[in-house]
């Protein structure tokens, strides 16, 4: 069960590098979050991003996610849920206007239970993701390798620790612009309007998306 060659493996785990490392709307949800509130807010984040990813790879795994790629009414309900979300968390950066960066607004910070719920949130209401996972996994599925279910699942479950061995690596990075960013509430704002302008615009661009 699970034999793959040295090639598959190679050819996958490449990919799977390459795609957490590409930008949308989860990267962007994960360093807002670092960048205005510290590297706890930040895992919090990702916590949450890799909990709606692992939701995914279950619903690719049991075929769900085809209902998506198949059901225009089920897709386009899915993606305007997501693109509105990604809006309102925009518009909340942008009426903040940096406060997160004061040192004496640290009790007001949100909750990382709420962060970790808002990246649920985020990576489930994305439905690209849903159909991104029903598209790329079924594309090392191996004859004989073992059950489908358990082969999408298997690949679906290692794009996440992927994400966790990369991701991390954002944040602290993060972390260090945080400490700056602090003392200096005019680079606050602007960071806020930079971040809510981003959240915003992947929320047009999510509600624009065709299937």
């Amino acid at each position: 069960m699970f034999d793959y060659s040295l090639i598959h493996w190679t050819t996958f785990l490449t990919t799977a590098v390459l795609l957490n490392l590409s930008p949308g709307p989860d990267m962007a949800f994960i360093l807002g979050q670092t960048l205005r509130s510290g590297r706890r807010s930040g895992f919090a984040a990702m916590a949450g991003v890799w909990t709606g990813g692992f939701m995914h790879v279950l619903f690719a795994a049991a075929g769900v996610s085809a209902i998506l790629a198949s059901s225009a009414t089920a897709f386009t309900l899915v993606k305007w849920a997501g693109a509105a979300y990604l809006v309102y968390l925009g518009l909340s950066a942008l009426r903040s206007g940096g406060t997160t960066f004061t040192a004496d607004t640290s009790a007001k910070r949100t909750s990382g239970l709420r962060i970790w719920r808002q990246g649920v949130l985020v990576s489930l209401l994305n439905p690209k993701v849903a159909i991104f996972f029903l598209a790329f996994l079924p594309q090392f599925v191996v004859p004989g390798a073992g059950p489908v279910w358990a082969q999408l699942l298997l690949h679906g479950v290692l794009v996440i620790v992927a994400a966790m061995i990369i991701e991390p690596l954002f944040v602290l990075l993060g972390e260090g612009l945080t400490r700056t960013l602090r003392s200096r509430p005019r680079a606050g704002r602007l960071l806020d309007r930079v971040l809510g302008t981003v959240l915003v615009s992947l929320g047009i661009k999510l509600a624009l998306t065709q299937r």
